[in-house]
């Protein structure tokens, strides 16, 4: 038997030992305390819909309201919308049908409105898009079969909201495209 396959053979037999004495040390101490609320840091994000990665500041998005969008010109003939179930609209974009021209819209953030832009006009964001602005993306994914009748009817959809510094957050909601 060679050096090297009676290392082959005991490094399974150490793997076992090593592990079978630091389980046996976790045993032995004391489960460790939460810091006292003065130390604690900043709190972690809310896994479900909640933001996660980047600097920890939380990815707020806030409904828009009337006055938002009579401050914004949005050029097309057509727009989506994304809008949460109980609430209202939290992303408006407009577009030209059968055009070149990007499809612009609005996102309002922390208490600002925020424009975004698609290539591809109203056409290409009908089963959802990406939408750019600066330092945030924000893309919608249509997820399921349209919930009801007429010509413009909402299909469930994820908004995904992303920040310049890897920060992002999922919304559920709708997604409405049309007159």
């Amino acid at each position: 038997m060679t050096k090297s396959s009676r290392t082959r053979r005991l490094s399974p037999l150490l793997a076992a030992l090593v592990l079978a004495a630091c389980s046996r040390g976790a045993e032995e101490q004391p489960a460790p305390t939460p810091p006292p609320a003065s130390e604690a840091t900043a709190p972690s994000p809310d896994p479900i819909g909640g933001t996660v990665g980047g600097d920890g500041s939380a990815i707020e998005l806030q409904v828009l309201t009337a006055e938002d969008l009579n401050a914004e010109t949005l050029p097309g003939e057509l727009a989506c919308s994304f809008a949460r179930a109980d609430d209202g609209v939290l992303l408006l974009v407009r577009g030209d049908v059968a055009s070149g021209e990007a499809a612009v819209g609005v996102v309002k953030v922390s208490g600002y409105v925020e424009r975004v832009a698609a290539p591809g006009g109203f056409d290409a964001m009908l089963e959802g898009a990406s939408f750019a602005g600066q330092g945030k993306t924000v893309a919608v994914e249509v997820t399921g079969q349209a919930t009801g009748g007429g010509e413009s009817p909402p299909r469930p959809a994820t908004l995904t909201y992303q920040r310049a510094d890897g920060a992002s957050r999922v919304f559920d909601g709708l997604w409405t495209c049309g007159p």
